[in-house]
């Protein structure tokens, strides 16, 4: 097994980016990818290597997170920009950042009536920009059914049938 600071180096990305695909929220990954490392030097000892470090790792992180929508008690996780907040930001594109806030919220509102799994590949390709051997990885798939699943997810959004 490899020190946890080496661990960290190498891993921290990730998990940052996959917290942040779950959450959308940079601070909430940011808090949630430390406490995935002291929770995981705190249980080196249940690591098996019965799979990749960063699948354990993302595990541990999808749980923390759970755990803190429980603390929260919401489950909607996406928090939007508030137009007050782009016009003190830039007056002169307001139009233009409007169309792009309600075209994001309609993307949003798509994926998030997709099922869960679908759901999920989609945010760590998009958001996460995680290749399609990642997301297998951490989810403990193979790269084409990462592949076939995004197609499927983006499919059913353009025919608008969710929740399978």
């Amino acid at each position: 097994m490899q020190n946890i600071e080496n661990v960290y180096l190498e891993h921290s990305k990730l998990v940052y980016k996959y917290l942040f695909c779950l959450t959308h929220n940079s601070e909430i990954a940011e808090e949630l990818t430390q406490d995935t490392f002291i929770q995981a030097l705190k249980n080196i000892d249940k690591f098996k290597g019965d799979c990749k470090i960063s699948t354990w790792l993302c595990k541990i992180a999808k749980n923390l997170w759970y755990k803190e929508l429980k603390k929260m008690k919401k489950l909607d996780t996406i928090p939007i920009d508030e137009i007050s907040q782009k016009i003190k930001n830039d007056d002169n594109n307001l139009e233009e950042e409007v169309i792009n806030k309600a075209e994001k919220e309609e993307l949003y509102k798509k994926i998030e009536n997709l099922s869960e799994g679908l759901k999920e590949i989609i945010y760590l390709r998009i958001i996460g920009e995680l290749s399609f051997k990642q997301i297998g990885e951490i989810l403990g798939k193979n790269e084409n059914w990462a592949r076939v699943n995004f197609y499927r997810g983006k499919e059913k959004m353009k025919e608008g049938g969710y929740n399978e």
